[in-house]
């Protein structure tokens, strides 16, 4: 049995290593790639996916009755499922990528010394960029595509939940590398359901340059404790609706609601509602029944209890908490201070949002509230590339080293000093 497991092992280290060399060899195509070579590899993949939608629906079936058979929730299934529709944003989101300005060969900077040197920033690909993602199927569509544009190669792994559908839409994007004159190798989905791919990739030091992982929180976790490749983090997205004294309540209503419910398995859902007390008497039980109305577990403080029996009494754990269910925590604040000091503590640094009029406090929570996104007056369900104008995006990078916040295609680059002289030497 142990031989067995050793030769297994020694399987899926030779296999990441093929893939990682080719990719090594496809980015140096890719890098150098032009703008309209890489936009027509995206256009053409885009058109793969539409002609290939039936299959990939029925890949993408087959994952949900495996998923079933796992008793996977409702959240995980409903990122697990494709449809006509999400299909179409897939295609939709490659042909809003192509449409960018290339961001790769962008002078960013540009001077002249004294002695007559001509220096510039220029902007440059990563590399070969490794994205560990869980369910969202359409993550091989939006990273693939990001990825290309931006000149890097991108190694896919994929969940095991949504092995099949994933591997139909990245031979999509296969068919357009190869359109467009490009190494399939530029984009590999890793094809084997085994962890210890995971294992792989994170050590995989002069083959791959980043790692993007984008899930849940053990993952991001494991990345973080085993990976020796530099990583883009995207934390778990426990986020935040304060709705001050000065807010008007039938916002406050319809911004809750579609923060907390209009998906509830996304990262920028709203998890937790701080609210002033001195408005709880009057604006809270407004807000905790259209909640009630609509399904949504409520999980309170004493002050939240004490105006509604139903709700259930929250614990610590329940402030840290990214439910990704219909499931909200309710906590009264005595005022702004109080409400970024909470999320600064209890909060993941992703997405928080401020209800108010109050002009002073409003520029308090944006300026003073440390996270990758703040908003006044709006959803937090806006946390988004492509509602951001960005088109897709990689995830929403909650680190503060290189990208912060959408990651698209622009922050998938770097950059390099390109110096011109003419024969001058240092003294």
């Amino acid at each position: 049995m142990k031989a067995e497991i050793l030769e297994q092992e020694n399987d899926v280290h030779q296999l990441m290593r093929k893939i990682g060399e080719r990719a090594r060899g496809a980015y140096r195509a890719l890098s150098i790639a032009p703008g309209e070579q890489k936009n027509k590899a995206l256009l053409e993949s885009a058109q793969a996916i539409r002609r290939n939608s039936s299959e990939i629906t029925s890949a993408n079936e087959k994952d949900l009755i495996l998923a079933g058979k796992a008793n996977l929730n409702a959240a995980l299934l409903d990122r697990l499922k494709l449809n006509a529709e999400r299909i179409e944003a897939m295609a939709k989101g490659l042909e809003e990528v192509a449409a960018f300005p290339d961001p790769v060969g962008k002078i960013l900077a540009r001077w002249e010394r004294p002695n007559g040197l001509q220096i510039e920033r220029v902007s440059v690909p990563l590399g070969v960029i490794g994205i560990i993602y869980e369910s969202r199927p359409n993550v091989t569509a939006d990273a693939g595509g990001l990825c290309l544009k931006s000149g890097n190669a991108a190694i896919l792994r994929g969940g095991s939940d949504s092995f099949l559908s994933s591997k139909a839409i990245a031979d999509c994007l296969h068919a357009g590398l190869k359109a467009a004159g490009l190494p399939s190798e530029a984009v590999q989905f890793v094809p084997t359901r085994d962890r210890a791919a995971v294992g792989e990739m994170l050590n995989m030091t002069g083959l791959i340059d980043i790692i993007v992982p984008r899930g849940g929180k053990s993952l991001t976790e494991r990345v973080l404790r085993e990976s020796r490749i530099p990583t883009i983090q995207h934390l778990d997205g426990n986020c935040h609706t304060y709705v001050h004294s000065s807010a008007d309540t039938q916002m406050a209503k319809d911004v809750l609601l579609n923060a907390k419910l209009r998906r509830t398995g996304i990262c920028g859902a709203t998890e937790s509602l701080l609210i002033d007390e001195a408005i709880t008497d009057k604006m809270l039980p407004e807000l905790l029944e259209s909640l009630h109305a609509a399904g949504c577990e409520i999980r309170g403080d004493e002050k939240a209890q004490s105006i509604d029996s139903r709700i259930i009494a929250a614990s610590a754990e329940d402030w840290a908490t990214e439910y990704l269910d219909a499931v909200i925590s309710v906590k009264t604040v005595k005022n702004v201070d109080e409400a970024i000091r909470h999320i600064n503590f209890y909060g993941s640094h992703h997405t928080d949002a401020i209800i108010a009029e109050d002009a002073t406090a409003v520029e308090a929570f944006l300026n003073e509230v440390d996270s990758a996104i703040v908003l006044h007056n709006a959803s937090t369900q806006f946390a988004d590339g492509g509602e951001f104008g960005m088109g897709v995006e990689i995830g929403i990078s909650t680190g503060r080293l290189h990208a912060r916040g959408p990651v698209g295609a622009e922050q998938l680059t770097t950059y390099k000093y390109v110096v011109r002289g003419s024969g001058q030497i240092r003294r």
